[in-house]
C-alpha cells in the first residue's frame, strides 16, 4: 500500500451519522481512496464489481458476494471500481459486544469460545468470505432489514439492529466454522502479530544507522498504526520502541568498539547518533563507562586471554 505512513485513523462520528451503528451504500458517502484505519468495527459487502482488499500486510481478492470484516485500528483499503456496488456497516465495540471489557488493540487475543462472533474479524487476513448466491441472498435480506430499522431508530430498534448484525455474523461463522476453528487452533492471529514484529525488527536492523528513524516509519513498514505497534512491543518485549532501538544501537556500538579502531565519532554515526557527545552520554548511562574506556578495558581483557 502506498502512503502508509500518512494513513489517517477515523473516529466513528467522522464517517458515520451515529456513534453506535451506521449502515450505508456507495450513494450515501464517498469511499475513502487511501489506506486508513478507524477506531470502530467495519463490515464491507461487495454487491457487484470484482476488486481486491488490502488489509494489514495482506492483499486478498474481493469479488462480488464477498464480505470483509475489519477490526478497529487495522490498516486497510478496498479500491472499489467506479461501476461497483457495495454496502458498508460501521459499529462501535460497545454496540457490538457490550459485555466485553477489552482494549480494542487486544481483540485478537479473545478466545474463540468466549466471543465467537469476533472470529471473522480476527482471521480476515487468512480467509476470503465469498458466499454462494443462496447464502448471499440471506445476507441481503439482513442488510435491507438493518437499513429499514436504522432509518427509524425508535425505542427498541437498537437491540433489533444488534440482533440482525449477530445473525449476519452467525451465518458467516457457521459457513466457515471449520477453517475459523482451525485458524484458532493454529493461533493464526498471534502468528500474524509475530510476522508484523519481525517486519519491525528487520526495518530497525536495516535503518539502525539512520538518526531519523522513527516509530511512525517502523509502524508503516509493518502495516501497523504507531499506537498499535507501541502496544505490541510493550506486550511482547516490555519495551518501548525507543528503548528497543537504543538497545540495538548499544549492542552495535559494543561490537564496533571491541572489534575495530574507528574513531568514536565514526562509531556514533554508524550507530545512528548524529552527535558524538550525546552518543557518549547514552553509552555511559547504559554501560557505566564512556565508550573510549570501554574499548580499552575490553581490548585489554582480550589481550590478556
Amino acid at each position: 500500500m502506498s502512503s502508509v505512513d500518512r494513513a489517517l485513523t477515523y473516529g466513528m462520528l467522522t464517517r458515520s451519522d451515529r456513534a453506535d451503528f451506521y449502515i450505508r451504500d456507495k450513494q450515501d458517502r464517498p469511499a475513502i481512496t487511501a489506506p486508513h484505519r478507524h477506531d470502530y468495527f467495519q463490515i464491507q459487502i461487495n454487491l457487484g464489481g470484482d476488486t481486491v482488499q488490502h488489509i494489514g500486510g495482506a492483499v486478498r481478492p474481493f469479488p462480488r458476494n464477498t464480505l470483509t470484516f475489519i477490526l478497529p485500528h487495522r490498516l486497510h483499503l478496498i479500491p472499489h471500481p467506479e461501476e461497483g456496488s457495495f454496502m458498508l456497516i460501521n459499529f462501535s465495540q460497545g454496540f457490538f459486544v457490550p459485555q466485553l471489557q477489552c482494549d480494542p488493540l487486544d481483540l485478537e487475543d479473545i478466545a474463540l469460545g468466549q466471543v465467537p462472533e469476533l472470529a471473522p474479524f480476527q482471521f480476515q487476513e487468512h480467509l476470503d468470505f465469498t458466499l454462494s448466491d443462496g447464502d448471499f441472498a440471506q445476507v441481503q435480506v439482513l442488510l435491507e432489514r438493518m437499513r429499514t430499522l436504522d432509518r427509524s431508530r425508535t425505542f427498541g430498534v437498537s437491540p433489533m439492529l444488534r440482533g440482525c448484525l449477530l445473525q449476519l455474523l452467525g451465518l458467516v461463522c457457521s459457513l466457515y466454522a471449520e477453517p475459523l476453528q482451525q485458524l484458532a487452533v493454529d493461533k493464526a492471529a498471534r502468528r500474524g502479530r509475530r510476522d508484523a514484529l519481525a517486519r519491525v525488527s528487520g526495518y530497525i536492523r536495516e535503518h539502525l544507522a539512520d538518526a531519523r528513524m522513527s516509530l511512525t516509519d517502523a509502524a508503516a513498514a509493518a502495516f501497523l498504526s504507531p499506537n498499535y505497534l507501541t502496544h505490541l512491543l510493550r506486550k511482547d518485549t516490555g519495551k518501548t520502541f525507543s528503548e528497543l532501538v537504543l538497545e540495538r544501537r548499544m549492542h552495535l556500538a559494543r561490537t564496533h568498539l571491541i572489534n575495530g579502531s574507528q574513531p568514536i565519532s565514526h562509531i556514533a554515526q554508524l550507530c545512528g547518533f548524529s552527535d558524538e557527545a550525546y552518543f557518549s552520554r547514552r553509552f555511559r548511562k547504559a554501560h557505566g563507562v564512556p565508550p573510549g574506556q570501554f574499548r580499552r578495558e575490553q581490548q585489554a581483557l582480550i589481550g590478556a586471554a
